[in-house]
């Protein structure tokens, strides 16, 4: 690791860190403030990938997986009006989805880098951003995984709903998901253009 991949690395924590704690707080029926902060991660990844290469991009991811599992721990000491804030099921789903998306970005840019500059960026971070929603909502929400923590009652987020209010009726969690699912994807077509801008700028001959 050198001098020049700490910023990736200070990213990526102030991400996470801002992440665990906007999720707290809600924006609308469906979301977290918190929503609109994570997805940025895949932006700092990729930029580190197309700059250094996959092996810092990946030290990068491997260090905001610590700093989150950190603020994991310290969510489980932190009791709010059901509970601590952060539950076992969640750690786990927040830990599992970080890392296995993260990572598959890494190696989908990787193995697009040299078609069009944002083919990579794009195909990375959709697939990603997809699987990192349905590894963290069905490992934290869902009813068949209640084994994982028997004693966190979650029966709320299988409240049997019309998706997103007007669709067909689906659990809670599922709506949730999808809301989730549709800002990340938002955000990947957004994050083209500062993507183009930082990579042209740091790439650039000294």
């Amino acid at each position: 690791m050198t001098r020049a991949h700490l910023p990736g690395i200070l990213a990526m924590a102030a991400i996470v860190v801002a992440s665990n704690i906007l999720v707290q707080f809600l924006f609308g029926q469906w979301l977290t403030w918190g929503a609109f902060t994570y997805p940025l991660a895949f932006l700092v990844t990729d930029v580190m990938n197309r700059v250094y290469g996959a092996g810092p991009a990946r030290r990068v991811v491997l260090a905001g997986f610590v700093v989150g599992v950190i603020c994991s721990l310290i969510g489980t000491q932190i009791m709010g009006e059901f509970g601590p804030l952060v539950t076992l099921r969640i750690a786990i789903g927040s830990g599992l989805a970080f890392l296995t998306a993260q990572l598959l970005d890494v190696s989908i840019f990787s193995a697009l880098r040299d078609g069009r500059w944002w083919r990579a960026p794009l195909a990375s971070t959709l697939i990603g951003s997809s699987v990192d929603t349905a590894v963290f909502f069905t490992l934290a929400f869902s009813a068949s995984l209640s084994f994982l923590e028997p004693n966190n009652d979650v029966s709320w987020a299988g409240e049997m709903l019309p998706l997103l209010g007007v669709g067909p009726v689906a659990p809670l969690w599922v709506s949730l998901a999808f809301a989730d699912w549709m800002v990340k994807l938002s955000l990947a077509l957004v994050a083209l253009i500062p993507f183009r801008v930082i990579t042209q700028r740091l790439l650039q001959p000294a």
